[in-house]
């Protein structure tokens, strides 16, 4: 078994109530991106935004684990990103405020989700796990659209 199918299938196992899928649908997306604006938020380091090396270095870690895969998290960011431009153009809150706002707010919804599983995130279990979620969803899209990852 690759080592991707054998983390989605880990993960997956502390996501099979149909409510704690539905809450991971809408609550890991709004994480992932409010990390991306987080990052986005630190002043550059030597003119350089410290989101795009941090963003390399998870495309290489999805790249290792599926090709495929790392190809869908490009367009994750990609409108990651654009979703950050637009929160800045939009919300009068600073980016770090607007995306500590609903970070906080959606792991509220995960670990709500979490308690009507009745299982603990898989984070606490390995730490890679948090990366592993976004995948999680990807290979739903990427099944449902006949594509292998």
């Amino acid at each position: 078994m690759r080592k991707i199918d054998a983390l989605l299938s880990e993960y997956g196992e502390s996501h099979q109530n149909e409510t704690n899928k539905k809450v991971h649908w809408v609550c890991v997306p709004v994480i992932f991106v409010c990390v991306m604006a987080l990052i986005y938020a630190i002043p550059p380091v030597a003119g350089v935004n410290l989101l795009w090396p941090v963003a390399i270095a998870a495309l290489f870690y999805y790249a290792v684990l599926s090709p495929p895969l790392a190809l869908g998290f490009v367009v994750v960011l990609a409108a990651g990103y654009g979703i950050i431009l637009m929160l800045e153009a939009v919300v009068p809150l600073p980016i770090w405020a607007t995306a500590l706002i609903l970070f906080v707010a959606a792991w509220i919804g995960q670990f709500w989700g979490h308690k009507i599983e009745g299982k603990k995130p898989s984070f606490f279990k390995d730490v890679q796990f948090l990366l592993i979620g976004p995948a999680w969803l990807l290979s739903f899209l990427y099944e449902r659209a006949g594509l292998s990852y």
